[in-house]
């Protein structure tokens, strides 16, 4: 017994001896303690302009918060924990502000909507936001792919704030691993061709929108 205590109090002091080690070299601790690092990948595609017949409107363009800043946050599926973060928002804006124009024959950006009284000649409003946003990783998916898919939710109002209509589309995104040599790269380029897939889906089908078909062709905006 007097032996195994011994041994057992030669054990408690080297242990002591080692947490003072490590406390003294505490700047590397949070390093051991915390595993790895949330990475953030910043979305920067641009969108094309998309070769349509401009409709004669001039549309109101109003980015909230939500939109103009957004962001996704991957979970670690082993840990629960984030894992990756992939800000959009920047990108989003440019896609409309290219976007847009290419559609309409006047496109004025608001600021407040408490202050579009001042915006007589506007003929309607527009509101996007994105209700959904999904990202596939390969080593997730098990696929050799990026991919991006994205559920946009849109309102078109008069200036006055009287509805026209509100309706979803989606986006949809994929690059190929190996064609990337960063995960950066790879996110960014599905990214991309999601923003190209919304580009061309508002551009071809804003005019058949139901709601909005029948404002467009009660103010004579077509035939």
């Amino acid at each position: 017994m007097g032996i195994s205590l011994l041994k057992l109090g030669c054990y408690m002091i080297r242990s002591a001896h080692t947490i003072k080690r490590l406390l003294r070299g505490s700047i590397i601790l949070p390093v051991l303690l915390c595993g790895c690092a949330i990475s953030t990948i910043n979305i920067t595609g641009i969108s094309p302009t998309p070769l349509v017949n401009k409709l004669p409107l001039t549309i109101g363009v109003y980015y909230d918060e939500n939109f103009s800043s957004y962001s996704y946050t991957e979970i670690n599926d082993r840990t629960g924990k984030d894992q990756l973060i992939v800000t959009s928002g920047s990108s989003q804006v440019n896609l409309f502000n290219t976007l847009l124009p290419a559609v309409f024959e006047s496109v004025v950006q608001i600021e407040d909507m408490n202050s579009i009284e001042g915006f007589s000649n506007i003929d309607a409003i527009l509101v996007p936001g994105i209700e959904e946003f999904q990202l596939g990783l390969p080593e997730k998916t098990n696929l050799d792919v990026y991919e991006i898919w994205v559920k946009y939710n849109l309102r078109l109002s008069k200036a006055d704030g009287d509805y026209i209509a509100d309706w979803v589309m989606t986006a949809y995104g994929k690059s190929p691993k190996e064609n990337f040599k960063t995960q950066d790269e790879g996110v960014n380029r599905a990214a991309e061709i999601a923003l190209r897939d919304m580009a061309a889906s508002f551009a071809i089908g804003f005019s058949n929108i139901p709601g909005v078909n029948e404002w467009l062709v009660d103010n004579s905006f077509i035939e």
